[in-house]
């Protein structure tokens, strides 16, 4: 493992030119979508907003009485695949392709574009660590902080909310301590939250809500694979026996639903052990004429003095060489990294220059992130490792085809 940026300079052009999320065919943002669809209903697209309407018109689930999705926080596509003997019963369902995250692929972006339908140029969840343009501070958009209101942050409707208006019942299983949490009133609102704080209580509480109404949609969150990856790394022994716990807990979840219950298993970004570590710290070259640094490890908004942008970009892309895709604010939104497009309000929220790790590089920081640093597995890149994760479907415990 090293600390030191490789020595040649060259920005991102020796990585060759990463592929953007499936924006509108199958990335995060079409999945409930697809799903409220499967279960017969069509979304309000009065306003040319709807989550149902510009964004989710290529991705098919087969039509149900109820839809359950479980997404299964750390389960990218490729750890799946290097580890099908510790999750037999995932690795059985396995064969329709991939979806991608949004980028950054990290968890509070993912679950703005599951819970919204919208890519991030669209919800502005813009990753872990973000500006706050009124405020030029960095905002974290997984703790938050007493200031910032989440429905103001993101105020654009939920799936749920627009389902639950169409009188389509929803419900959302996942750990006590979320039912109220900013990033859930920033992105799930609308359904009824029932708590669930072990792996058990997840299959019993979600089949429950799941058989409740005759029709409904039903969205349930596993934490512990990504939080075991991110502590040991996603090559130990303690992540593949998680993986093993997750694997059986999906087994029985699938055997518990009722018969003309679809589930649908997915993840909200992949997880790599990256053996080179960048400390951005002891390079002060990468410090000149920044103001804040927000992002993670492997996906980063630096955000410029006023002035300084360009000298800022020519300084990472040369400091960085081949490690990262190192790109203007307006280059990112341009290749669309973010989506089609991004409302121009959320630009400020955007860095300055934005820095995706390489697919063996960590971008860390011990002195302004020391907890973070220490982190063995990493996401939130745009490479392939950390956007794709699986689209895995079962009903009455067995494999489903039919998505389109």
């Amino acid at each position: 493992m090293t600390t030191a940026p490789p020595a040649e300079p060259g920005g991102s052009t020796a990585l060759g030119a990463p592929v953007p999320p499936a924006y509108g065919r199958r990335s995060a943002a079409e999945l409930l979508p697809a799903a409220v669809r499967a279960l017969g209903v069509r979304l309000d697209e009065a306003d040319g907003q709807s989550p149902d309407g510009e964004y989710s018109d290529r991705l098919r689930l087969p039509a149900a009485n109820r839809v359950c999705v479980l997404i299964v926080d750390g389960l990218g596509t490729a750890l799946l695949r290097q580890h099908t003997a510790d999750a037999p019963f995932l690795a059985s369902l396995d064969g329709e392709p991939p979806l991608t995250v949004g980028f950054p692929s990290t968890t509070a972006t993912s679950m703005a574009g599951f819970g919204t339908g919208l890519p991030p140029g669209e919800h502005g969840m813009f990753g872990y660590q973000v500006r706050d343009p009124e405020r030029g501070v960095l905002l974290n958009l997984l703790r938050w902080d007493k200031t910032t209101v989440p429905e103001r942050w993101q105020p654009r409707p939920t799936v749920f909310e627009q389902a639950v208006a169409a009188g389509l019942p929803g419900f959302h299983v996942g750990p006590g301590a979320f039912a109220q949490s900013p990033l859930t009133r920033a992105v799930w609102r609308g359904p009824e939250y029932r708590p669930a704080d072990s792996p058990g209580a997840l299959v019993a509480r979600t089949a429950e809500a799941v058989a409740e109404q005759p029709r409904s949609l039903t969205v349930a969150y596993y934490s512990t694979v990504d939080g075991t990856g991110h502590v040991y790394g996603s090559r130990s022994a303690a992540w593949r026996h998680e993986l093993a716990v997750a694997d059986r807990m999906v087994e029985r979840l699938a055997a518990a639903l009722p018969p003309d219950a679809l589930l649908v298993v997915t993840g909200d970004h992949g997880m790599v052990d990256p053996p080179v570590r960048i400390d951005l710290d002891a390079y002060p070259a990468l410090g000149e004429g920044v103001a804040l640094l927000g992002g993670e490890a492997r996906a980063r908004h630096v955000y410029a003095v006023p002035g300084a942008a360009d000298d800022v970009l020519a300084a990472w892309a040369e400091t960085l060489g081949n490690a990262a895709w190192v790109l203007s604010r307006d280059a990112a939104v341009e290749a669309g990294w973010f989506g089609p497009r991004v409302r121009p309000e959320l630009l400020g929220r955007l860095g300055d220059v934005i820095v995706a790790a390489g697919p063996e590089t960590a971008l860390i920081a011990t002195e302004q992130e020391p907890r973070e640093s220490r982190l063995v597995g990493l996401h939130g890149s745009i490479a392939q490792s950390d956007l794709e994760v699986p689209l895995l479907l079962a009903r009455e415990g067995r494999s489903v085809g039919g998505t389109a």
